[in-house]
């Protein structure tokens, strides 16, 4: 068999599954799985095996939400309700990331802290937020500090961890050539670890910006008197399906622009790092 004849059999064409999609493909793909699934649901709920207060059609819940953004349930409508949440979000994300990058640049540098730090924070960091309910509901009631401590304690550890991990891997060359320039110890960190360890750091913001919003919403269902957990536990109290369905909906699509926006800011980094580069 020749030698081009065996290439040839050796080559089928074939797709790599791994060969990123064009944009048009990918929505295409979205929608897909959009509509596949709406009509999965219609086709549930249109069968009657279950009532219809548990599973409601997918235009009983649209319906609904729509009538949220109207009428006030829970006290309020369904956009003050998200203002509610997003303001207790904001302050106990802040506070995690303002707090966690800062400490963990500087256990990636004085080994001294990281000694002292690391086992209070190894064991402290698998405590799953929610554990954290009967301590805020405790020390804050339903205000707005238990709901922002227990946010906290879930967007705090990926913030240290990722900054230590990024301040880690610094390469060894550039913490040499400041040494040799003089630089203090707090030049070091601000100016040769921060700026190397920020595709680390902005992973963890992403990770802490997603367990932060899972975590709120689970504080609201038991240590708030508004917000979007609360008004899906008044709904689970009227046994309205649709109510507990459309604040599930309203938490995805503000997680979902969270996690857009911050991969927006994720991808400018990079385009920056990469001209500077």
């Amino acid at each position: 068999m020749s030698q081009a004849h065996t290439k040839s059999a050796r080559s089928p064409k074939t797709v790599d599954a791994r060969t990123p999609l064009d944009t048009g493909t990918r929505w295409s793909l979205h929608l897909t799985g959009l509509v596949a699934f709406l009509a999965l649901w219609w086709a549930v709920a249109a069968s009657g095996l279950m009532p219809k207060a548990f599973m409601p059609s997918p235009l009983d819940v649209a319906l609904q939400f729509i009538k949220l953004t109207q009428d006030p349930f829970a006290g309020y409508t369904l956009q003050t309700h998200l203002l509610s949440s997003i303001g207790r979000y904001l302050m106990g994300f802040g506070l995690a990331v303002a707090i966690g990058l800062p400490l963990g640049l500087l256990m990636g540098w004085f080994r001294t802290l990281d000694a002292i730090v690391t086992p209070l924070f190894e064991g402290l960091r698998y405590v799953a937020p929610i554990a954290w309910v009967p301590f805020a509901a405790l020390w804050f009631g339903t205000g707005i500090g238990g709901p922002t401590l227990i946010i906290f304690a879930g967007a705090f550890p990926p913030c240290v961890v990722n900054a230590y991990r990024g301040a880690k891997q610094v390469e060894p060359y550039l913490i040499e050539a400041a040494r040799m320039l003089g630089l203090s110890s707090a030049r070091m960190i601000t100016q040769v670890l921060l700026p190397a360890a920020v595709p680390s750091i902005i992973a963890g913001v992403r990770v802490s910006a997603g367990l932060g919003w899972q975590s709120l919403v689970g504080a609201e269902l038991i240590v708030a008197s508004s917000g979007v957990g609360y008004l899906m536990v008044k709904g689970q109290s009227s046994i309205s399906t649709a109510i507990v369905m459309s604040g599930m909906i309203a938490i995805g699509v503000v997680g979902l622009l969270i996690d857009i926006g911050i991969r927006q800011i994720e991808a400018a980094v990079n385009r920056k790092r990469g001209k500077e580069a």
